[in-house]
């Protein structure tokens, strides 16, 4: 069998850091020797949380988005900012803080890289379940200050993605891998492996 090519990066070169993503450019030899060019867009890394209570509703998010001007349906989320911090604990962290839910159960729904054609982003969603209301912190002046929560069937949630109206990555994938899980497949452990994990963004900042 023919051995496939390595994609060896001849140089690289920064062209931009801001604080939750940098841009380089890597020099990358082709199969033929030809050098392209690759412009990769290095980011932290993020978790999505799916959050379903007894009666099999998610926990959904309505928030402005300012790339797409435009509010989007979300799950609970967050980037993985936090030096060390299990992405685990910061699942946590953010469905207290943008749901106010704890939860007793957790397990790994499914791994994604949205973009993996110019960016390193994976975004790890989590299954929560076991959930118990506690007060959120103050939102302060963000974002985060205007989300609206809506507690959303599952199978409203599916036809939710099915017409268009959810498009975020994330939430379309977890959506329907909740409804895969609701049909019997098991999840994964919490500690599952995550090969994906982005790790360049934040060896920057160390």
């Amino acid at each position: 069998m023919r051995s496939r090519h390595e994609f060896q990066v001849e140089s690289s070169a920064d062209v931009y850091q801001g604080r939750v993503m940098a841009l380089r450019a890597d020099r990358v030899v082709m199969p033929g020797g030809r050098i392209a060019t690759r412009e990769i867009l290095e980011h932290p890394g993020a978790v999505a949380i799916a959050a379903l209570d007894p009666a099999d509703r998610l926990m959904m998010i309505h928030q402005y988005r300012h790339p797409v001007r435009r509010r989007l349906w979300e799950l609970p989320a967050g980037l993985l900012d936090v030096a060390g911090e299990d992405p685990a604990a910061t699942a946590a962290r953010e469905l207290v803080e943008e749901a106010g839910l704890a939860a007793s159960d957790w397990s790994v729904l499914l791994d994604i890289v949205p973009s993996p054609g110019f960016s390193d982003e994976a975004v790890r969603v989590y299954l929560a379940r076991g959930l118990t209301e506690i007060d959120r912190p103050d939102a302060g002046d963000d974002e985060e200050a205007d989300l609206q929560l809506r507690w959303v069937p599952l199978p409203v949630a599916v036809d939710m993605v099915l017409d268009g109206t959810i498009v975020n990555a994330a939430a379309v994938a977890a959506v329907l891998a909740v409804q895969v899980v609701c049909d019997g497949r098991s999840p994964r452990p919490v500690d599952a492996g995550w090969p994906d994990r982005p790790s360049r963004f934040a060896a920057r900042n160390r």
